[in-house]
């Protein structure tokens, strides 16, 4: 903003009878303590060859769909103040069928931590029976909104959204999979979705019932952000929890895929991102450690020169790899993944929980509320 943007903006404020005052201190200061802001860096990798097997339609709502959390994976990561990440291998001949293979680290498993630095804020993980957080579970959304913490819509003056769900209603805007499961195995049911006291609930059971939903029915946009705020109590290894964007026109591969917020890792202590591209299926991948069993918002910004993950407000990984990026119109899907696993003993349920979801357009105009949020937070620190 300058000089004489915030004059005018001070002196509609004051016209209004609203007094104001606003004492700058020089170029934003990080707050004391914290490390001071980094550019991202991207190291990209695909997969190379194509997966071997096709792979099969698994989640449907009406007007089926694949499910679009399967894939080898490669990698592609961005460093940034606060978290520590790592780097994921691709396996080139990996069944895109296969989620759990040598191409992304199994959930729960060593290698899917192996090497990294535990994000200093995170805490024990939950046990997936109970809620992570005892003094939260009755609280109604009002409260806790006011309590949502930073988002990146906010620090990076997205505007206002052209879309929201807070989940005080029903889920009639979403076209809720009622079908077979990933691969073929378990099952899509509506009744494993549900919305109570402003949050919606996935649940997952040890027969592989679980929930998915797309936003919109399946109508998205070309570009824009999307944020939401999400938790996910520790799990049984076999179910992941994912925000996603899908290609409207169901051409997955071609028609790309951005997994902003992937549970891969079962006691929810790392969340990693996937930008699936090309009619061989490369990826892109990040990862980021982070107490993921507490509420954080999750954020992506797909520009027509990137992509970019943001979780509370903090950029966490970027590719400008203008081959990676999709070439159509996407929306926002919410997934609770079962991927079975040949091991001893039951598979416990499992959940994620979702307070909101927004949507933003690309050019949306900033509100002046916005803009001064901006201003304070980018000068204060606050």
């Amino acid at each position: 903003m300058t000089v004489d943007q915030l004059d005018e903006l001070i002196r509609k404020y004051l016209s209004t009878g609203v007094a104001m005052v606003l004492v700058l201190v020089g170029p934003a200061a990080a707050p004391s303590g914290a490390a001071a802001p980094q550019a991202a860096t991207t190291s990209a990798h695909s997969t190379g060859a194509p997966p071997t097997n096709s792979r099969s339609p698994s989640r449907q709502y009406p007007g089926a769909r694949a499910d679009p959390a399967a894939g080898p994976h490669g990698s592609d990561d961005a460093a940034q103040p606060g978290r520590s990440e790592e780097t994921g291998g691709g396996d080139p001949t990996a069944n895109p069928a296969e989620h759990s293979g040598k191409s992304r680290s199994e959930p729960g498993s060593d290698a899917a931590t192996a090497g990294s630095t535990t994000d200093p804020r995170a805490k024990p993980a939950a046990d997936p029976t109970e809620q992570h957080d005892p003094a939260d579970k009755n609280r109604s959304r009002d409260t806790r909104s006011a309590d949502d913490g930073p988002t990146a819509a906010a620090a990076h003056g997205w505007g206002t959204p052209d879309r929201e769900d807070d989940f005080t209603e029903d889920l009639s805007g979403w076209g809720v999979y009622d079908g077979p499961g990933h691969a073929d195995k378990g099952t899509r049911s509506p009744a494993a979705a549900s919305v109570a006291d402003g949050v919606l609930t996935l649940n997952g059971d040890a027969e592989g019932n679980t929930a998915g939903m797309a936003w919109g029915n399946g109508k998205g946009q070309k570009y824009g952000r999307w944020e939401g705020r999400v938790r996910a109590p520790a799990s049984d290894p076999t179910y992941n929890a994912l925000l996603l964007l899908w290609p409207d026109a169901e051409d997955f591969p071609e028609g790309g895929e951005i997994d902003f917020m992937e549970m891969t890792d079962h006691t929810r202590q790392s969340t990693e991102v996937f930008l699936h591209h090309g009619e061989d299926n490369a990826q892109e991948h990040g990862t980021v450690k982070i107490d993921a069993t507490r509420w954080h918002n999750w954020a992506v910004e797909w520009t027509p020169k990137g992509v970019t993950t943001y979780v509370d407000g903090e950029q966490w990984w970027h590719t400008d790899k203008a081959e990676a990026l999709p070439p159509g119109p996407m929306h926002l899907c919410i997934q609770l993944d079962w991927f079975p696993q040949d091991r001893d003993g039951a598979v416990r349920p499992s959940q994620m929980q979702v307070d909101w979801v927004r949507q933003y357009p690309l050019d949306a105009p900033s509100s002046d509320e916005s803009v001064m949020r901006d201003l304070v937070q980018r000068t204060f620190g606050w």
